[in-house]
């Protein structure tokens, strides 16, 4: 079994932690480095971009770094 790295950002004024796998987080932190941003700065982005329906926030950024390794 896989553990999860945490991760804790300030979304909206607020303080939270966000566990994912750490493929995950290499992707995503690799792509924050690519675009000259913070990590934050990323994660809020994409916070700002899920679903009104309440899309986990975990799971918005596994499905955009799964984007992001395919090339897309």
């Amino acid at each position: 079994m896989r553990h999860l790295a945490k991760r804790s950002v300030r979304l909206a004024g607020h303080a939270t932690s966000i566990a994912l796998e750490p493929e995950f987080w290499a992707v995503i932190e690799g792509e924050a480095a690519r675009r000259g941003i913070a990590l934050a700065a990323l994660i809020a982005e994409q916070d700002e971009a899920r679903s009104p329906a309440g899309e986990p926030l975990a799971s918005r950024l596994r499905v955009f770094a799964l984007r992001i390794a395919a090339g897309g």
